[in-house]
């Protein structure tokens, strides 16, 4: 296929793209985020984490120039909408009613990793847009009922919008350690408002008092056994649920491999036994990008009194703080996380679908729902946890 002067080329794999000029496409966006790297994707396949098998099959879509790729992205064929954290089960519902299949469908996202960031990559904005019309153009050829472009950058939305497709917002909340770092935790706790102070202090105590202490490790220090436990408590939180878990071991085995810098492990012990863990992910140092951590997993092999928080937010907030990090993303939903200061940012999907019809309905749907948003965030921004509001 041809788009402009470039070609159009359609992979089965990630693989397809040189690991180096991927990344050096993601490179250039300030967008840009671990989760997008060519190890991540990478992993995400080879461990069948998102595979045909389990609803995500890829496709590396490209633009070349004269043999160059100059743009690149990773979009998914999906029979369901599991891993998305964007919600289109009405949408689908409303399909089905009407005898119409919503399913397969095309996403183009980071599989189970609600992280806002780049997704067209691509070296200027002609190029970015030629990519989201070839990637169109695909979906039309292979009559896909829709596109979903998930937690995209503003430069991704941008090149959405103007390409007539459908924005969306949803909430997430997010700490930040501007415009002047925090010196420790102790200042951090002082900027909120008495409440909430006294609720961490009481919290970080009970969990204290139970005999619970904590340890970190970062990247190859983290050992073979400390992968293994994490990944029983991560395990055991989805099968506490009646579910699998999304990612397979042999996923976070490739993590240990390819990209160990980019993982911080919290480990919980108690009587010298480790008993609990939460796993960041960090954003790669000497990228010209600010320092940013994401919450991501975390599982517990015994209960204790408001251990989640301890693991989740106040250990690692209180690394942020010591390792000048000046973000901490909390991952999606949950109005909890306000009360320990991370404070409520909307992020952007954009849709495209088929059916002119249910295309229009979407579209005055989506005009509600954003109203909706924009006053849930005046509301949340009410509530704000710091002293002066």
């Amino acid at each position: 296929m041809a788009s402009n002067d470039y070609v159009t080329r359609v992979h089965a794999s990630v693989h397809a793209v040189p690991a180096a000029t991927w990344d050096a496409l993601l490179a250039l966006h300030p967008e840009a985020s671990p989760f997008m790297r060519h190890a991540y994707l990478a992993a995400m396949e080879d461990s069948a984490s998102a595979s045909p098998a389990t609803g995500w099959t890829p496709a590396c879509i490209v633009l070349e120039r004269a043999g160059v790729v100059e743009t690149a992205a990773m979009v998914y064929s999906k029979d369901h909408s599991y891993g998305e954290y964007v919600f289109d089960w009405a949408w689908a519902n409303a399909y089905q009613q009407h005898g119409l299949s919503y399913y397969p469908k095309a996403t183009l996202a980071v599989p189970f990793t609600p992280v806002p960031g780049a997704r067209l990559l691509a070296r200027d904005t002609p190029a970015r847009q030629a990519l989201l019309a070839a990637v169109l153009d695909w979906c039309a050829g292979r009559e896909l009922s829709s596109l979903h472009l998930l937690f995209v950058s503003p430069t991704d939305a941008q090149a959405c919008q103007d390409a007539g497709l459908m924005l969306r917002q949803t909430v997430q909340f997010h700490w930040t350690n501007t415009p002047a770092p925090y010196p420790d935790f102790e200042a951090f706790l002082a900027s909120l408002a008495q409440e909430k102070r006294k609720k961490i202090r009481q919290e970080r105590r009970k969990v204290a008092e139970a005999g619970v202490q904590f340890r970190w490790v970062r990247g190859p220090d983290i050992s073979d056994a400390d992968w293994d436990f994490f990944y029983r408590c991560y395990e055991r939180t989805y099968l506490e649920h009646g579910n699998a878990p999304y990612l397979s071991r042999r996923f976070f085995t490739a993590m240990q491999a390819a990209m160990p810098e980019n993982w911080l492990l919290f480990v919980a012990e108690r009587a010298g036994k480790p008993m609990a863990s939460s796993l960041i992910a960090l954003s790669s140092e000497g990228s010209g990008q600010p320092k940013v951590a994401y919450g991501r997993y975390w599982g517990a092999l015994e209960r204790v009194d408001c251990l989640h928080f301890e693991a989740c937010y106040y250990q690692p907030l209180q690394w942020c703080i010591a390792h000048g990090y000046t973000r901490f993303e909390g991952g999606a939903q949950g109005e909890h996380k306000m009360a320990r200061a991370l404070l409520p940012v909307p992020t952007t999907s954009a849709h495209w679908l088929a059916h002119p019809a249910f295309s229009d309905a979407v579209a005055r749907f989506l005009e509600r729902e954003g109203q909706g948003v924009d006053q849930y965030l005046d509301h949340l921004r009410e509530r704000s946890p710091f002293k002066n509001g």
